[in-house]
């Protein structure tokens, strides 16, 4: 959008989404001033979401030195913030996890992000038109991952799809400590995806998302796929009233 300033690119790759339809009473907390909670047939959801990190750059055009590649897995829901321009689909992230220290620093100070930095790793193999990918990340002694498979060909989401609603939100939000909230714009092309035969969450996320959202995702997921992603622009945050 005109007058924005890149704060950083990079391409999101082999993106695996498990997402778990909620009772929105569990997000009321979480939403930041300003926002609503967004809903796809009256259906409120919670993500899970694994991907890779690649070709890292501050500013559209400064490489991070070891950290242009890393995996992030976060926890999200979904939101809308009504705008006499039109409404603004965005998210919200409960917690995002990635491997590397400084990372996780820079988000939490530029945007107030819940990022937190755990030991990291991940699969990715392709077969033929199909593929199998897995995200891990190690919490005290013990790994938790989400993973999906799919054996079909990709293709672009169908209009008005849940797999369109669940990918294609081109904002984020950011509660702040003092009560306000940051709205950021992440830019991409619309990605294609495949619709999974197998996927899931394994481990227990109660450290890192409470006991209530850690019993949610040991629950199958009421939809999940993966898509192929693409390179992205996330343009540096401004507070909102």
């Amino acid at each position: 959008m005109p007058g924005e300033r890149v704060f950083l690119s990079a391409e999101w790759r082999d993106l695996v989404m498990l997402n778990y339809e909620v009772d929105p009473g569990l997000l009321i907390r979480h939403v930041p001033h300003g926002t609503e909670l967004d809903a796809f047939g009256g259906r409120v959801y919670v993500s899970l979401v694994g991907f890779r990190f690649l070709h890292t750059k501050l500013f559209g055009i400064l490489p991070i030195p070891f950290h242009d590649e890393f995996e992030e897995v976060n926890l999200r829901f979904y939101v809308r913030r009504r705008d006499p321009q039109g409404d603004r689909r965005g998210v919200v992230f409960i917690r995002e996890i990635v491997p590397k220290r400084a990372v996780a620093h820079v988000a939490r100070l530029a945007y107030g992000e819940n990022y937190v930095r755990h030991p990291m790793r991940h699969t990715v193999r392709r077969n033929g038109t199909g593929i199998t990918t897995e995200y891990q990340w190690r919490v005290e002694r013990e790994w938790c991952s989400l993973h999906a498979e799919a054996s079909d060909t990709q293709a672009y989401a169908a209009e008005g799809s849940v797999e369109q609603f669940i990918s294609e939100h081109y904002w984020g939000y950011a509660a702040q400590r003092n009560g306000g909230c940051v709205e950021y714009h992440v830019s991409h092309v619309p990605w294609r995806v495949w619709t999974t035969t197998t996927a899931g969450f394994g481990g227990d996320g109660t450290l890192l998302y409470g006991p209530e959202l850690a019993a949610i995702l040991r629950r199958p997921p009421d939809s999940a796929l993966i898509a192929e992603g693409s390179p992205v622009l996330v343009f540096a945050g401004r507070r909102i009233s």
